[in-house]
């Protein structure tokens, strides 16, 4: 039995998952909050991640929270930097900075159903008590280093692009970086301003389409602020444009055209970009678009025909201390090695930590055992008081990630007015909806691009070890009219 007085949550994750999480809990009446990150400062992946050429790969406007629009955007696709500052002006308008505490690796979350409240375990030794529990961790939070004999002995710099050294000068290097995935296609263009050599490591090619990227003049930047309908109705077009590239994808039945259309303005873009045939071929990706995340730029495709710039793709079969050999032998030294290598999601991110629930259910092996699932990608059965924000299965709809912590903070408006309404101190789903949730969701999944298309060379994360994937396949607005409409009695109060 517990004597420390509970908070009322525990939200694990200072990005705009966990910040959203903290405003909707504020807005209910919880002031009692632990915001609890590993970092030492908020924003998530756009505090971790400052490597060259970062930016936001969604129209600004639509990147953002619905209820706090940012004017003062200066691109339609903003810099790293700026989505920091934007992360730090809503933190401190809502008053949820104070609540945060850094530097506070979370390893563990217990339900204890003597006391009915959720101990959760920081590294340092210490122990939080909090009646609710919300991860928001994200999905890109845990950095993958490939597994390439030989990694460990290299005797230059190696940097991952989650962990950027601002302090080390790439000019005049003999760089090679690994992967050509969204994170290198903004990184690659680059590094071949600064370095003498650059030589890209491919091992699946990417489909890049052209980015309608612009500086929004000031005066631009005056009149949203000084007549926010006209932001809002820019931000109505971008999101427009963005549901018009995802939505092929959830109604691949339908809209099988449009998915071609795109792939054909990709390959134009290689047409015009690359005139060496045998260049161009190793870049055509074999699979469709839309089986990975869609990916822009106007300087990637350009950057590898430039004379310095060297695309290998047979492999690599070692790493030596001054070089990297390919598979057919092929022997390149380098000074300078850069892992654009992505992010461990399927094995360290559901979960993120180790979540213990009634009668001692892990839910990281439970996942595991019974299949990858999250009722409206929220709640699982013997897990009470616990929402999974931003990370769990079937959280994802839609491109971009303000979508999902719009509909989320919807039903947690929702679920948590019941709960009050009930005079209830705590709240599970039930079995019976989550199995039905659950088999609605795969039904919906076959009639994808991710199941219908043609994905299998795409080495997409999308899709988990066993094939399965854990997107969510209905459009955005269908996920916003079920957080209004849910029955409520899927849950059960107590």
């Amino acid at each position: 039995m517990s004597t420390q007085q509970p908070l009322d949550a525990v939200i694990v994750g200072a990005g705009f998952g966990g910040i959203g999480s903290a405003i909707q809990l504020k807005k209910l009446g919880y002031q009692n909050l632990a915001i609890l990150d590993r970092h030492d400062d908020l924003g998530g992946v756009w505090h971790v991640n400052r490597y060259p050429g970062l930016a936001v790969d969604l129209p600004s406007p639509t990147y953002s929270f619905w209820f706090e629009t940012n004017p003062s955007w200066s691109r339609m696709y903003a810099p790293g930097p700026e989505i920091k500052r934007y992360a730090e002006s809503v933190a401190a308008k809502y008053d949820v900075r104070r609540h945060m505490r850094f530097n506070s690796k979370v390893e563990s979350a217990r339900w204890d159903e003597d006391d009915k409240v959720w101990q959760v375990a920081i590294a340092d030794g210490s122990t939080v008590t909090a009646r609710f529990l919300i991860t928001a961790t994200g999905f890109l939070s845990q950095p993958c280093a490939p597994d390439i004999p030989g990694l460990a002995d290299f005797g230059g710099k190696i940097i991952h692009s989650a962990d950027w050294d601002d302090s080390y000068d790439l000019d005049g290097r003999r760089i090679a970086i690994i992967g050509t995935g969204a994170t290198a296609v903004q990184l690659i263009p680059e590094l071949a301003k600064k370095a003498a050599d650059l030589t890209v490591y491919q091992r699946t090619p990417i489909h890049v389409v052209p980015k309608q990227d612009f500086a929004i003049p000031k005066f631009v930047q005056h009149m949203f602020a000084r007549v926010p309908v006209t932001q809002r109705l820019f931000r109505w077009f971008t999101d427009m444009q963005c549901t018009l590239v995802f939505l092929p994808a959830v109604k691949y039945r339908l809209l099988r055209p449009l998915v071609s259309s795109t792939a054909k303005i990709s390959s134009l873009q290689r047409f015009f970009a690359i005139r060496d045939k045998e260049l161009r071929k190793k870049l055509s990706p074999d699979y469709d678009f839309g089986c990975k995340r869609p990916t822009y730029s106007n300087e990637y495709y350009q950057t590898l025909s430039k004379p310095h710039v060297r695309l290998e793709t047979l492999g690599i079969e070692r790493i030596e201390t001054n070089a990297i050999v390919s598979a057919d032998g092929t022997k390149t030294e380098i000074d300078t090695l850069v892992l654009a290598t992505g992010f461990d999601i399927w094995e360290s991110n559901f979960p993120a930590i180790e979540i213990i629930g009634r009668d001692g259910r892990n839910l990281g092996k439970w996942w595991r055992s019974n299949g990858f699932q999250a009722y409206q990608g929220m709640s699982v059965p013997q897990f009470p008081n616990y929402l999974g924000m931003a990370a769990g299965p079937f959280a994802n709809s839609g491109l971009s990630f303000f979508n999902m912590i719009e509909y989320q903070t919807r039903h947690m408006d929702r679920l948590f007015g019941e709960l009050h309404r009930h005079n209830a101190t705590s709240f599970e789903v039930t079995d019976e909806a989550n199995a039905h949730f659950c088999d609605r969701m795969d039904k919906l999944q076959r009639n994808t691009l991710l199941h219908l298309g043609n994905c299998a060379g795409s080495r997409s994360y999308y899709f988990g070890p066993n094939g399965e994937t854990v997107l969510r396949p209905t459009t955005t607005r269908r996920v916003l009219a079920e957080q209004a409409t849910f029955p409520l009695n899927d849950y059960s109060f107590s």
